[in-house]
């Protein structure tokens, strides 16, 4: 069964708790489910911007290929432009990356979040 979003993703949560779950993703794809809740409301809610850029940079390298968990990062990535107004660049290397994959092993929501980090930091 595949979870859906609810305002639980929205909610913050402490980080190492969030870095619990992440890694956990990591290392076991079983529970990327989980993780995305908790990446999208990093993205969304968290006001530490460098660990919301280290954990979706974490998630955008280190899931493997074909891993829903990597269009997400670049989504999640698009947030984080929104919300700070900036990107450190690790994160645009990475939004890029995934960006230009998208259509091979990376679902198009790396295509969304590479226009909103254009978008919002007013990038080429």
């Amino acid at each position: 069964m595949r979870p859906h979003l609810s305002s639980e993703s929205s909610r913050e949560r402490p980080h190492e708790v969030a870095a619990e779950t992440l890694e956990r993703a990591l290392r076991d794809r079983s529970h990327e489910g989980e993780s995305a809740f908790v990446l999208v409301g990093i993205a969304l809610n968290d006001g530490d911007r460098g660990f919301v850029e280290h954990w979706c940079v974490e998630v955008g390298t280190r899931a493997v290929s074909g891993s829903p968990l990597l269009g997400l990062a670049g989504l999640c990535l698009g947030h984080t432009a929104r919300r700070f107004g900036c990107l450190g660049g690790d994160a645009l290397a990475l939004a890029k990356s995934p960006a230009a994959r998208a259509e091979a092993d990376v679902d198009g929501r790396a295509l969304d979040g590479y226009d909103d980090i254009r978008s919002f930091l007013r990038l080429w």
